[in-house]
């Protein structure tokens, strides 16, 4: 059963958010909000993360993990980035937006999009998710609550724990999220294509 914490969206409880971070640091699998929806999220060092996440959404090969990062100085330790990226994914961030781009060699090979060698990162603006980052000291390793089948991502704390209850290891209710997926933006091409629209505004890429 997944232990489930109410963290105030604004003004998140240290010690709460601490709680969350030592079931993360124990190789937990976590649900919490973000400024786009609900993520799952788990340390970026954890060699099981990976296969949780792909058996929760049914995932195939060809799904981009995202590295979710406090600031540029961890993002950058994990994409390349020319100077004309950088000035478009700065202009947008923190954000809902994930951008692929090819990844350094700090990227465990397992998380790597397997063909082009590429991953997802974002720069949240989320008060829980800056938090939890601040508390872990280190990226994250994310990707959206959208269960199989579904067209929306569940919206609440207790409809996550409800779907999810025997499957993740906490839960965070944060009572403030968005309802729809980060808009997602591939750069590794060295232009931007955008591959979802979600809650991003997409017009600054096209």
């Amino acid at each position: 059963m997944a232990r489930f914490v109410n963290i105030h969206p604004v003004d998140p409880q240290p010690r709460l958010v601490q709680q969350v971070a030592d079931i993360l640091r124990q190789g937990g699998l976590a649900a919490f909000p973000t400024d786009a929806c609900y993520t799952l999220g788990a340390r970026l060092g954890d060699p099981d993360a990976k296969a949780r996440i792909i058996d929760i959404r049914r995932l195939d090969d060809k799904h981009h993990f995202t590295i979710m990062c406090a600031d540029f100085a961890q993002l950058g330790q994990f994409v390349q980035l020319d100077n004309a990226v950088f000035r478009a994914v700065k202009a947008a961030t923190p954000g809902p937006y994930t951008f692929i781009l090819p990844a350094t060699r700090e990227v465990p090979r397992r998380l790597l999009q397997p063909r082009k060698k590429t991953v997802g990162v974002r720069l949240p603006e989320h008060k829980i998710c800056h938090a939890l980052l601040a508390e872990m000291g280190e990226p994250l390793l994310t990707s959206t609550l959208l269960m199989p089948g579904d067209q929306q991502p569940l919206e609440s704390g207790w409809e996550v724990k409800e779907a999810l209850d025997s499957v993740v290891d906490v839960v965070v209710d944060g009572d403030q999220t968005g309802c729809e997926p980060t808009t997602v933006v591939d750069f590794s091409e060295g232009y931007a294509q955008i591959v979802r629209v979600g809650s991003g505004d997409p017009a600054p890429f096209r």
